[in-house]
C-alpha cells in the first residue's frame, strides 16, 4: 500500500502541465539526441543543465534523466537506417540492424527496437519502484566509514569496468579527484590550488568542466565524421514499420533474458548501457541454434540489446537515488544537478525528498509511453532530421554552450574553463581515455574528503577502522577484487599463448 500511495504522489507531483511539458522536452530533446549521430546525451544533459537553474529540483531532474533514456529510444534508428550508432550502446544494434535495412526490413527493425526498449525500461522502472526504497533504508545505517569505502568501491568499479584501459579508468579518477579538490578547504577554510584566482575558491564548476569535456569537445571530435554518411538515410513510411508474426516471435524471448541482464548491470557501477548490450547480444548468440545468422540480420541480434541498454539506463537510477553513487558520468552530472539545487543525495532523499524520488519514478512511465508514441509515427520526422547539415548544427550547439555556462554565474572566467577543458577533452579523444570517471571523482571528490574527515576522527586517526567494520571490510574487499581481475585475466592470457 505504501508504494501506491508513494506512487500516487510521484503522479500528483508529474501531473502538472510545466511538469508534464518539461518531462516531453526531456524525452524529445533526448529521442533528437540520440537520432543524430556523434552528439550523445552527456553533451545534451550538460548544454540544458543551466536551464533547470530556475525549475524545481524534481522538475529539474525528470527533464535532464527524460534526456538520457530518451536517447537509448533514438540511436537505434541510425544504427540500423546509416550503420551509424547514435551512441555506443547502440553499436552493436547495427550489426543486424543495417543488414535488415539493406534486405528492405528497415521499418519492422525499428518497430521491434521500440518494442524491445519499452519492454526493458518498464522492466527495470518496476525494479526500481520496489527496490531503491528497500536498499535505501539499508544505506541509513551506513556510517562516513561504509560511506567513503563504499564510494571508493564505486570509483574503482566504474574506472576498471568501463570501455577501454583499466590504467587510463583509474588514472581519469584520479585527475577528478585532484580537479574536486580545488576550492576551499571545508574544515580549515584555506584556498587550495586555486593559483590566485578569486573565481576558483568556490571550486571548478561542475557545468563548464561537463560542457568543455562533453558538449564542445563533441562537435569538434565530429567535424572529421564523413559527410558523404549522413545521404544515406532511407524513407520509411508507415505501413513499412509493421513487422510479422514470426519476427515478433523470434524477438519476444530474447527480450524477456535481455531485461534482467540490462538491469541488474545498469545497477553495477561503470557497467552501463554499453556492456549491458553487447553482453546480451553475446548471450544471444552464444544459446542461438544458428550462429551464423548473427550479423546478417537476426532479429535477436536487435531485440536483445536494445532491451538490455534501456533496462540499463533506467537501472542505473537505482545505486544513485539509493545510495548516492553515481553509477557512470550521466549519474553524476544527475547528483551534480541535484547538489546545485541543494538536495543532499543518498539513501535520504526518498524519505526526506519523496516528491523527487517518486515524482521521477512517475515521470519513467510517462515518459516512456511518450517516447513510443513519438517513435513510431515520427519515423518519417526523425529521418528527415537525420538530413540536416553539420554547418548548420554545430554553431548551434556552440552558441548553447557558451550562453549556457556563462548564464550560470555571469562570469566570462567559467568560458576560460570551457575552453581548457574542451581542449583537455580532445586531447583524451586523441588518446582513448574516457572522461566520465574524472567527472565521477570531481563530484564525488568533495563527498569523500568529508567522509574521510569525519571516518579519521571518529578512529583517532587510526586507518584500521575501515578493515574493522564489517560492512567496509567487505567493500574494500570487493574493490580489491575489483582491481586485480584484470591482473589475473592478463596472467591467465599469458599462460594460453604460452
Amino acid at each position: 500500500m505504501d508504494t501506491i500511495s508513494n506512487l500516487a504522489l510521484g503522479f500528483q507531483v508529474l501531473m502538472t502541465i510545466e511538469t508534464l511539458g518539461l518531462c516531453l522536452f526531456g524525452v524529445t530533446v533526448g529521442m533528437l539526441i540520440g537520432v543524430l549521430p556523434g552528439i550523445g546525451s552527456m553533451a545534451a544533459i550538460s548544454m540544458l543543465m543551466p536551464l533547470t537553474f530556475y525549475l524545481e529540483p524534481s522538475q529539474a531532474l525528470i527533464m535532464l534523466s527524460g534526456i538520457y533514456y530518451g536517447a537509448q529510444y533514438g540511436n537505434s534508428i541510425t544504427s540500423i537506417l546509416l550503420n551509424v550508432p547514435g551512441t555506443p550502446s547502440s553499436a552493436v544494434t547495427a550489426l543486424d540492424g543495417y543488414p535488415l535495412c539493406k534486405q528492405g526490413k528497415a521499418g519492422p527493425a525499428i518497430f521491434i527496437t521500440t518494442a524491445a526498449s519499452f519492454f526493458g525500461s518498464c522492466f527495470a522502472i518496476l525494479c526500481l519502484t520496489l527496490f531503491t526504497p528497500v536498499i535505501a533504508e539499508l544505506a541509513l545505517s551506513f556510517g562516513s566509514i561504509e560511506y567513503f569505502s563504499l564510494m571508493v568501491f564505486g570509483l574503482i568499479t566504474a574506472s576498471v569496468v568501463s570501455p577501454g584501459s583499466q590504467l587510463k579508468g583509474i588514472a581519469m579518477v584520479l585527475l577528478g579527484l585532484v580537479l574536486g579538490l580545488v576550492g576551499t578547504d571545508i574544515t580549515t577554510a584555506t584556498f587550495r590550488f586555486t593559483f590566485g584566482f578569486i573565481e576558483l575558491t568556490d571550486g571548478i564548476t561542475l557545468v563548464a568542466v561537463a560542457m568543455g569535456v562533453f558538449g564542445a569537445t563533441e562537435v569538434i571530435t565530429n567535424l572529421s565524421r564523413p559527410k558523404h554518411l549522413r545521404a544515406k538515410a532511407q524513407n520509411v513510411g508507415l505501413r513499412q514499420l509493421l513487422p510479422t508474426g514470426n519476427d515478433m516471435r523470434q524477438a519476444i524471448k530474447p527480450m524477456v533474458r535481455a531485461a534482467p541482464i540490462g538491469t541488474f548491470l545498469g545497477v553495477l557501477p561503470g557497467a552501463g548501457a554499453t556492456i549491458s548490450a553487447f553482453v546480451a547480444y553475446g548471450v544471444e548468440r552464444r544459446i542461438a541454434r544458428d550462429r551464423t545468422r548473427f550479423g546478417k540480420g537476426a532479429i535477436e541480434g536487435i531485440a536483445a540489446p536494445e532491451t538490455a541498454n534501456n533496462a540499463a539506463a533506467q537501472g542505473s537510477f537505482i545505486p544513485t537515488l539509493s545510495l548516492g553513487i553515481p553509477g557512470d558520468g550521466v549519474m553524476a552530472l544527475m547528483l551534480g544537478a541535484l547538489l546545485i539545487h541543494g538536495v543532499k543525495p543518498g539513501p535520504q532523499l526518498i524519505t526526506e525528498n519523496p516528491e523527487i524520488f517518486w515524482g521521477l519514478l512517475a515521470s519513467f512511465w510517462v515518459g516512456n509511453l511518450m517516447l513510443v508514441i513519438m517513435n513510431i509515427p515520427m519515423i518519417g520526422v526523425w529521418v528527415r532530421i537525420l538530413k540536416i547539415p553539420y554547418r548548420h548544427l554545430f554553431p548551434c550547439i556552440l552558441m548553447l554552450v557558451s550562453v549556457g555556462v556563462y548564464s550560470v554565474n555571469n562570469s566570462a572566467f567559467d568560458l576560460m574553463i570551457v575552453f581548457v577543458f574542451t581542449v583537455l577533452g580532445f586531447a583524451m579523444s586523441l588518446t582513448k581515455m574516457s572522461p566520465a570517471p574524472m567527472l565521477l571523482g570531481i563530484v564525488l571528490g568533495v563527498m569523500m574528503e568529508d567522509n574521510l574527515k569525519r571516518a579519521m576522527l571518529l578512529s583517532r586517526g587510526d586507518p584500521m577502522i575501515f578493515l574493522e567494520r564489517p560492512i567496509s571490510a567487505v567493500l574494500l574487499g570487493l574493490t580489491l577484487v575489483v582491481l586485480l581481475l584484470p591482473l589475473v585475466k592478463m596472467i591467465r592470457g599469458h599462460a594460453k599463448t604460452e
